[in-house]
């Protein structure tokens, strides 16, 4: 009820879905220490999204927010991409753990 996923309308993986908060946040970077659990919970809806799309390897998955001003839009949402491993050239760029752009 507090949280909405989809798959993005762009997907750089096979499966590349965004998990949303309800509430209005507007990036990672206002994120504070209280908001630990609802990163959390969007975590765990990542994985279970996959899960429940036929995805189980949970070591080839990709989960992260792009810093700004990287951001396509000003509400919160974190990227799951899966499988890590088929990510294009481009993607692996754009998607690059904790690079000046993209933080896990």
């Amino acid at each position: 009820e507090d949280l909405v996923c989809f798959r993005d309308i762009r997907p750089d993986a096979p499966h590349h879905y965004l998990v949303v908060p309800v509430e209005h946040m507007r990036n990672c970077k206002t994120l504070k220490t209280e908001h630990i659990p609802i990163v959390k919970r969007m975590m765990e809806v990542g994985k279970a999204v996959l899960q429940r799309n036929n995805f189980s390897d949970l070591n080839d998955i990709r989960m992260g927010f792009h810093w700004p001003p990287f951001c396509s839009i000003s509400h919160l949402h974190l990227h799951v991409l899966a499988p890590a491993s088929q990510l294009g050239f481009l993607s692996r760029l754009l998607y690059r753990i904790n690079s000046y752009w993209f933080i896990t």
